[in-house]
């Protein structure tokens, strides 16, 4: 049973930084398609960034490309998120997700995206 658990949250000034982590268990990280989704209050979820675990090939939503950086470590099984120059708009909770496709990834939707880890809470103030 794959489980995804996801820690680091927490509440941060304006322009400060985090790094969220996302410990992966019951399958194989090799080919995985990871993710970071979020979703404030009132809105819907939205896709952050994703990493295709094959080859380490990134993408990221617009409003997050330049602040922050996915990564993995395979050894650990672990994926993260580092977010810098964070804004009060990044307010939401954090969620990791996983999909498996062969050799590449889905569109950054969560219908796409099977695992979810259980969420982790960034509160930026201004």
């Amino acid at each position: 049973q794959v489980q995804l658990v996801e820690s680091g949250g927490g509440s941060v000034q304006a322009s400060g930084s985090l790094r969220l982590s996302c410990a992966v268990s019951g399958s194989t990280f090799d080919t995985a398609c990871m993710g970071w989704f979020r979703q404030a209050p009132g809105k819907e979820r939205e896709g952050v960034a994703r990493i295709y675990s094959g080859d380490g090939k990134t993408y990221y939503t617009y409003s997050v490309e330049g602040r922050f950086t996915i990564s993995q470590d395979n050894a650990k099984n672990t994926l993260y998120l580092q977010m810098n120059s964070l804004k009060p708009e990044d307010t939401a909770m954090y969620y990791c997700a996983a999909g498996w496709y062969g050799a590449s990834c889905p569109p950054l939707y969560a219908p796409y995206f099977n695992y979810w880890g259980q969420g982790t809470q960034v509160t930026v103030s201004s």
